[in-house]
């Protein structure tokens, strides 16, 4: 009888140990699952804060359509350290050492400048390519304004020579009607003589 009781205790312990180990199991996974908010954020994101069991802290700012930025993930653990990293609208990531704004609620480019991510160089060929239009532009009309300077003078030109050979031809056709007159009547003169 003696081992008779001595394995219904061992029984009765195990039986309390199995079901402490899963009522602890049953907690651990209630505790596991992370506390999660979102709330909207400034410049068209939003900020979705998760604390999981562990005491861990992830806050990340998603932004809807900067050019530069697409999210941004601040770490914060247990014992306060803090990481920060930037993801770039083309998903580049980048380690930001340094924080002079908050970057929860900074606009995304100053986060992107803070992160070191460039504006995308498109951006800077349009401009440029703005600035090539309109130096084309200006020296068209340049062109234009001496074409038409250009034309009147041929024009001026053009009218005075004409003008000038009008003249001439109309004084050299006064001479040609008046040699004509003189030698008509020269032939009438002979005509009348032979023909009396």
């Amino acid at each position: 009888m003696n081992k008779k009781k001595v394995l219904i205790v061992l029984a009765l312990l195990l039986l309390i140990a199995v079901t402490a180990s899963c009522s602890n199991t049953s907690a651990t996974n209630s505790n596991a699952q992370a506390e999660i908010t979102t709330k909207p954020a400034p410049d068209n994101s939003e900020v979705t804060t998760k604390v999981d069991a562990s005491g861990v802290k992830t806050e990340e700012r998603v932004f809807k359509n900067n050019p530069r930025v697409s999210r941004v993930v601040v770490t914060t653990t247990k014992d306060g350290t803090k990481t920060t990293k930037v993801y770039s609208a083309k998903g580049e990531e980048h380690d930001l050492k340094t924080k002079t704004e908050d970057v929860l609620v900074a606009t995304g480019d100053t986060v992107a400048d803070a992160a070191g991510i460039v504006a995308d160089k498109a951006e800077d060929v349009g401009g440029e390519a703005k600035d090539v239009a309109g130096e084309a532009k200006d020296k068209t009309v340049d062109v234009a304004d001496k074409t038409v300077d250009t034309a009147k003078t041929v024009g001026n030109k053009t009218a005075d020579g004409a003008k000038k050979v009008g003249d001439t031809t109309a004084s050299g056709a006064k001479k040609v009607g008046n040699a004509t007159v003189s030698g008509a009547k020269k032939a009438g003169s002979a005509v009348k003589k032979i023909i009396p």
